[in-house]
């Protein structure tokens, strides 16, 4: 059998990088795949997707921010992924899957009502998982031998994360979903003898976890490379920390502040802030940074090297915790109790500068207590930080986010973020003397203030412009996208394929080029 290298990217292609005319000046649209127009209860990389890729080209836009691509745990949120390397299974179109001839019409005609503007997490992935499994055993009848190829060359390629991923989904699926602390004694820790043993134990399990990864790679580089034929750059997001359940603190314990049964010694988060007066307790293992230099970083550099393979940019959420964090003793009830404790700063950015080259396309997200050695780690790596307009509407004496106070054009300048309310609700919620210096600064009603503040974003002398799709739409709170500190009723949100409508890309067409943003 045929497993070279070029024989897979027959079906996945290497990555490409968009054609870049000279062009100083950029702007995108904010959405998740999870959001996009689907028959099938949740946004996938079909149809939708490529409409709205088509729609960014029309409307003159260069730039699409999505949020992390892993595969969701508890929760549904995207940044407690059960992966730092894997993709989302959810967003695996079935329509893709029919023109491969791996589902039949026939197997989506059960396909139920759903809502058009929210996910139901637990219905859809039921239905599709169904369809997934249904795609796998038709795999296994496939008279397409160039498919099969392609499939095990996959597997070999991507071993180094995809084995011990499709291991830890399998042993899941066995444990009935359980975290992996809950796993009997031996398998939370596992020797290399008893991973393989249960490898042929759970080996038509883990073939079929591998199956979801290849079919999501396929599907997503395929919608790169039609964004790249477009001329528009991915902006991807990861967050600092991974999630406890998950693969990569499963399968790699040394890396993590942890105690011998594999418990977090102490556990990231926040202190009081902008959106919780008790601070955020996230509860993500923290990283043991001594054992990671001594490895060069290897784990950190694989990452990012994966993350780049599907995106142009990275923004890296809660980056000022390279510098340091907040650690939290594990059993506190919130976050209030931490400590500060530095983190690697330069040296980890020069390690993987090092291996993967200078210029690393990073993004920061440099949001909540920022400090000047922040800023200062932020500058001397190159990387554009984070520009966000309702933080200096709300704080009449904060200056660090109105426009003509921007010191750099090395900088993203938002409307609002995935966490923010959509700007009409939030500005609805706002005191009157917010509200008039809004309408004063924008020389405006309100009435629209959503299309106001993207006119303002682009206006700025910051190089990148970005606004979530919901302020374009002009939509209320009930389109948030995320509440912080709120545990249900998260990453919900989609738009139907009416809300892109011809006026709405000629109307930021026209405001892009008149900001030098085409």
């Amino acid at each position: 059998m045929n497993t070279t290298k070029t024989t897979i990217t027959t079906m996945i292609p290497e990555p490409t990088q968009p054609v870049k005319p000279v062009r100083e000046r950029f702007s995108g649209i904010l959405v998740h795949p999870t959001s996009f127009p689907s028959p099938y209860g949740i946004g996938d990389l079909g149809p939708g997707a490529y409409d709205f890729i088509d729609f960014l080209e029309k409307s003159g836009q260069h730039l699409w921010q999505v949020l992390p691509l892993g595969p969701t745990g508890f929760g549904d949120s995207p940044y407690q992924g059960f992966s730092a390397f894997a993709g989302q299974p959810l967003i695996i179109s079935p329509d893709k899957l029919i023109e491969q001839k791996l589902l039949t019409k026939e197997d989506v005609a059960d396909n139920p009502e759903w809502d058009p503007h929210k996910v139901d997490y637990g219905p859809a992935i039921q239905y599709k998982t169904k369809l997934l499994k249904k795609a796998w055993a038709n795999f296994a009848h496939t008279p397409d031998k160039t498919m099969i190829e392609e499939f095990e060359a996959y597997c070999l390629e991507e071993a180094e994360w995809l084995d011990d991923y499709a291991l830890f989904m399998a042993c899941k699926d066995y444990h009935q979903g359980r975290a992996w602390l809950e796993w009997e004694e031996g398998l939370a820790a596992p020797s290399s003898e008893l991973k393989n043993k249960w490898r042929g134990k759970l080996a038509e399990s883990i073939r079929y976890y591998c199956f979801l990864q290849f079919l999501f790679e396929k599907q997503w580089m395929e919608l790169r490379e039609y964004a790249h034929e477009k001329e528009i750059e991915i902006i991807g997001d990861i967050p600092i920390f991974v999630s406890p359940d998950s693969c990569d603190v499963w399968g790699n314990q040394k890396l993590f502040q942890l105690d011998t049964t594999g418990h977090p010694l102490c556990v990231a988060g926040v202190p009081p802030d902008y959106f919780s007066a008790t601070g955020q307790l996230w509860g993500n293992p923290l990283y043991d940074w001594d054992y990671h230099k001594k490895t060069g970083y290897k784990w950190w550099i694989a990452r990012i090297r994966r993350q780049l393979k599907f995106t142009d940019h990275l923004r890296i959420d809660h980056f000022r915790g390279f510098e340091a964090y907040w650690s939290v003793p594990a059993g506190e009830e919130t976050a209030i109790n931490g400590t500060w404790i530095k983190g690697p700063g330069e040296d980890l950015f020069n390690a993987i500068e090092k291996e993967l080259g200078k210029d690393l396309p990073i993004m920061a997200e440099d949001l909540g207590i920022i400090t000047p050695e922040v800023e200062l780690l932020r500058d001397t790596l190159g990387f554009p930080g984070m520009k966000v307009l309702q933080f200096g509407f709300e704080n009449m004496k904060d200056d660090n986010y109105i426009p003509h106070f921007y010191k750099t054009t090395n900088c993203i300048c938002y409307t609002g973020t995935h966490d923010n309310d959509t700007t009409m609700g939030w500005y609805r919620t706002q005191p009157e003397k917010v509200k008039d210096r809004i309408r004063r600064y924008g020389n405006t009603s309100g009435d629209y203030v959503s299309l106001d503040f993207i006119r303002i974003c682009f206006s700025s002398i910051a190089r990148y412009a970005i606004f979530p799709i919901q302020d374009l739409l002009v939509l209320g709170s009930e389109a948030r996208m995320n509440t912080p500190g709120v545990a249900a009723a998260n990453w919900s949100f989609r738009y139907t394929e009416e809300d892109l409508t011809p006026d709405r890309a000629e109307w930021l067409l026209m405001t892009t080029k008149l900001f030098g943003r085409d």
